[in-house]
């Protein structure tokens, strides 16, 4: 499956929001939406136009998908999964979608602390430095499971410096975490607007 190799502070000055793609850079003057508060290329300066509700929904799936770094197709495979868990737990399809990008394996292993970025994360998944439940396990897009045990193989690959807040769903102990629960909608970025998504994909 192709990734995004290009410049990831663009993707936040295209949104119109920190995406923290940057790891330490991300929470510093350095940013490229404190430095840049606009939208790159030429004309990324000029006069904002109104959006369409299509043109909001659209850039409101775009945040997310850079947000999490998962490509069209398997986001829209996740936005057709979310709705079959909808449908048997007779829950809200907004919600479950949350629920399946946060517990990406990836996702957990920076929100736990134990990488400086997602796109750092899903690299030490691919490259074996990452093990669930003392299995390695080289899949970033896994959904981990309550009661999960992951742990970092190499200690010094964690980064000094933790800026990211572990959720209250997860435990961490020096290079070992836990899963302890689902996460409830309290837990995750109160930003997304995730009924756009739904209505994007509804049309």
């Amino acid at each position: 499956m192709g990734r995004y190799t290009g410049a990831k502070e663009k993707l936040s000055r295209r949104e119109g929001i920190n995406l923290f793609l940057k790891g330490a850079r991300s929470y510093s003057q350095k940013a490229g939406v404190v430095r840049k508060p606009y939208a790159p290329g030429q004309h990324g300066n000029a006069k904002k136009t109104r959006l369409s509700n299509y043109g909001i929904q659209l850039r409101e799936k775009q945040k997310v998908k850079r947000m999490y770094g998962v490509r069209e197709r398997q986001f829209k495979n996740m936005v057709n999964e979310a709705t079959r868990i909808a449908r048997v737990r007779n829950t809200d399809r907004g919600l479950e979608l949350l629920k399946l990008l946060e517990m990406r394996l990836d996702n957990v292993v920076y929100m736990l602390g134990f990488a400086p970025s997602k796109n750092a994360a899903r690299q030490y998944v691919t490259h074996k430095h990452v093990m669930v439940n003392g299995k390695v396990l080289n899949i970033p897009s896994y959904t981990v499971n309550v009661e999960d045990v992951i742990e970092l193989k190499n200690t010094k690959l964690a980064p000094e410096q933790v800026l990211v807040k572990v959720p209250m769903w997860l435990e961490t102990d020096k290079n070992k975490g836990k899963v302890v629960k689902e996460p409830v909608r309290e837990d995750i970025d109160e930003g997304i607007k995730e009924n756009l998504i739904i209505e994007f994909y509804s049309r």
